[in-house]
């Protein structure tokens, strides 16, 4: 069982790490440099090194209490050494890296506060205990970064100038930012609203189906996927020839979440919870999974 683990584990690392290669070559033409090559590179390094330095004394301990925080964190260095590298910034730049700095940390720091309240994140309750399943999913996090922020990166690290006036580059920059702000307070207020839920004792064992959750099963989730396609959009007045393969991100953050690791894990544990309950299988016969409106 080792050897398999240890072998689909290499085979995630290649791919993990040949995927993420690939969108920076890609990518990498007409952008600034950082010690002499493609910033996007070391992009790419910093993402990986990142998880696997972290997930050494993550294993050893058998926690999982730093992987989102990790996980932000490395989205947070990632802007950070992209804008500096780029300076002076412009004014799109800004708001290219804003995009990232400003969800990556409200959303790193709400998943921390919550992995350190409930104690455990039920998700690596197996996966801790079993090194290479554990390294798996760490560098899957460092693709993850990659991929989801790629466009937003290109454009920062790109030497095209974009002008922000009256025309349909600013247009379309506009557009993508009121996008943008829209799934980010979407994804804000519906998590506000859970945690102000399940802070009431009288909700204790109960589904929420108050405020966003209403009108949907995974607003949070809504929110995420608008703002990543906000933002893509944002990002692609910059681009040119194969960077356009790094508007993927929205579709990727998509994918993610309607068919892996979102979604389909948390429908899976409600229907075990409360499958049986009159009042949960009404309210998800009237209530769409994912659109808000």
């Amino acid at each position: 069982m080792d050897v398999k683990n240890a072998v689909r584990a290499l085979v995630v690392l290649v791919l993990c790490i040949g995927i993420a290669a690939g969108i920076a070559f890609a990518s990498s033409q007409n952008t600034i440099t950082f010690l002499s090559m493609p910033v996007l590179y070391s992009l790419v390094a910093l993402a990986f090194a990142t998880q696997w330095i972290v997930f050494i004394p993550s294993y050893l301990m058998k926690t999982e209490k730093c992987f989102d925080l990790t996980g932000s964190g490395t989205f947070i260095a990632c802007t950070i050494l992209v804008a500096t590298a780029a300076q002076p910034l412009s004014l799109y730049q800004v708001i290219c890296a804003s995009m990232v700095l400003i969800w990556a940390a409200r959303l790193g720091s709400f998943l921390f506060l919550r992995i350190h309240k409930d104690g455990v994140d039920t998700r690596f309750d197996q996966i801790k205990h079993n090194p290479y399943r554990f390294f798996v999913t760490w560098t899957i996090q460092g693709l993850w970064v990659i991929v989801t922020a790629g466009a937003l990166y290109t454009a920062i690290a790109s030497n095209a100038t974009i002008s922000l006036g009256g025309n349909m580059t600013s247009a379309l920059v506009f557009l993508g930012v009121a996008l943008w702000v829209l799934g980010f307070t979407l994804e804000v207020v519906a998590d506000y609203q859970k945690r102000v839920f399940k802070q009431n004792p009288e909700n204790k064992g109960k589904f929420i189906n108050v405020g966003l959750w209403s009108r949907a099963r995974h607003p949070n989730y809504f929110g995420e996927i608008l703002l990543w396609f906000g933002a893509a959009l944002t990002a692609s007045v910059a681009l040119s020839g194969w960077q356009y393969l790094t508007l993927i991100s929205p579709f990727f953050v998509l994918f993610l979440l309607t068919k892996v690791s979102g979604i389909p894990m948390l429908e899976a544990k409600a229907d075990k919870r409360w499958g049986d309950n009159a009042d949960y299988i009404a309210y998800k016969a009237s209530t769409k999974r994912l659109w808000v409106f």
